[in-house]
C-alpha cells in the first residue's frame, strides 16, 4: 500500500495517550439485524463512554501533547461532536478551549459544550463559516488551531478504532464508515488496509452531503455550495486536500444514501438494537438497506459513531412511517 500520512506505530503509542474510558468500546454480532439485513451483522459502539461519539479518541491525543508541551489553549469549529470531546479531554488537562459552531447546530450538542466548561462562540452560517471563524481566532490570539480530518492526531486517534477491530474480530468482510471530514475513515482505513487487507473500506455519505464521496470519486477536490441533509455530523461542502489524498489510498469505495435510508437504519437501530444514534451513526446501515445484493452472506461491521441527537428531531425522524428505499 502506498504511504499515508498516517503511521502504525504512532497509532499504536496513541492508544497510551487516551483516556481508556474511550477505549476497547463493544464490538459485538447483532444477530436481530440480521434478517432484515440479509448479512452478518457486527455493530462498534463508539457511542458507550462520555461524550457519546469516537471524537474523544482524537481529542484525547491532541490534549495530551498540548498539555505536555505546557501550551493552554485551543480553538475548534465543530458541528458538536468535536467541540464536545474537546471540551472534556480540555477540561481534565486545564486547557482553554474554545469552539466554534453555527448556531444551527444540534442545540443539544451546543448546550453539552458550554456544560463541559468550553467557550462557545456561534456563526450566522453553516460549518465551513465555523472553520473560517475558528482559524481567524487562532491567528488573532496565536494559540492552537485544532483542525479535524487534517490534524493527523484526530486521525489517528479515531485510528485506535481500528486496532480494536482487528484484534478482536478474527475475520469481516467490510467495514462501513460514516464519511465526513474523513479522520474516521482516513484512520480506520489505515489500519484494516495495514492488517487486514482482505477486507473492504466502505465510506458512506448522505446524498445531500456528497462533497467528499464526489471527490473520491473524481481523485480531486469537488466542492458543493450548500448541504442538505439531517446528518449534521457529516454535512461539510469543502473537502481537505491532503486528507482526500488519504482517502484515495485506503478506501475501496464511497457510496451515497438517501435521508429516508438513514432515517430507516436509526429505527432498525432502535427496534433491533435498542440504541439511540444520531443520523450519521446509521449511515452503514443505510448503505445496506439500499443495496442488499452487495452484502449478501457477508460479515459487515459497522461503526455506529455517534448519539448525540436532538431527542424531539429524533421522535420526528423514528417515529414517521417508513419510507420507501430506492438503490444508488
Amino acid at each position: 500500500m502506498q504511504q499515508t500520512r498516517l503511521d502504525t506505530a504512532r497509532i499504536r503509542a496513541a492508544r497510551k495517550m487516551i483516556d481508556p474510558i474511550f477505549l476497547d468500546t463493544p464490538l459485538y454480532r447483532c444477530e436481530a439485524l440480521e434478517p432484515d439485513l440479509g448479512c452478518t451483522v457486527s455493530i462498534k459502539l463508539e457511542t458507550a463512554n462520555p461524550v457519546r461519539s469516537f471524537k474523544a479518541r482524537g481529542t484525547e491525543v491532541v490534549a495530551s501533547l498540548l498539555a505536555d508541551s505546557g501550551s493552554r489553549a485551543v480553538v475548534c469549529a465543530s458541528a458538536g461532536n468535536l467541540g464536545q470531546a474537546l471540551a472534556w479531554s480540555g477540561r481534565g488537562r486545564g486547557l482553554d478551549v474554545t469552539v466554534v459552531a453555527s448556531r444551527f447546530a444540534t442545540a443539544a450538542k451546543l448546550d453539552r459544550i458550554r456544560a463541559l466548561g468550553a467557550g462557545l462562540e456561534l456563526v450566522d452560517g453553516d460549518h465551513e463559516l465555523a472553520r473560517e471563524r475558528a482559524a481567524a481566532i487562532a491567528r488573532h490570539d496565536g494559540i492552537r488551531l485544532l483542525e479535524d480530518s487534517l490534524d493527523l492526531e484526530t486521525c489517528e486517534g479515531a485510528a485506535t478504532i481500528g486496532l480494536e477491530l482487528v484484534d478482536a474480530t478474527p475475520s469481516f468482510d467490510a467495514v462501513l464508515i460514516a464519511l465526513g471530514g474523513g479522520a474516521m475513515a482516513t484512520g480506520v482505513g489505515h489500519v484494516v488496509k495495514a492488517l487486514a487487507p482482505e477486507a473492504e473500506v466502505i465510506c458512506i455519505q448522505p446524498l445531500g452531503a456528497p462533497a467528499m464521496t464526489r471527490s473520491w470519486r473524481s481523485r480531486r477536490v469537488v466542492t458543493t455550495d450548500s448541504t442538505d441533509t439531517i446528518a449534521d455530523g457529516v454535512a461539510g461542502r469543502r473537502p481537505i486536500p491532503a486528507v482526500l489524498d488519504d482517502l484515495l489510498l485506503v478506501a475501496d469505495d464511497a457510496v451515497l444514501v438517501q435521508e429516508a435510508s438513514i432515517i430507516a437504519g436509526m429505527r432498525m437501530l432502535l427496534d433491533h438494537a435498542g440504541l439511540v444514534v444520531e443520523p450519521s451513526a446509521a449511515l452503514g446501515i443505510a448503505a445496506i438497506l439500499e443495496d442488499r445484493d452487495r452484502f449478501a452472506g457477508r460479515h459487515v461491521v459497522t461503526i455506529v459513531c455517534g448519539s448525540n441527537v436532538d431527542v424531539d428531531a429524533y421522535h420526528r425522524w423514528v417515529g414517521a412511517g417508513a419510507a420507501p428505499i430506492h438503490r444508488f
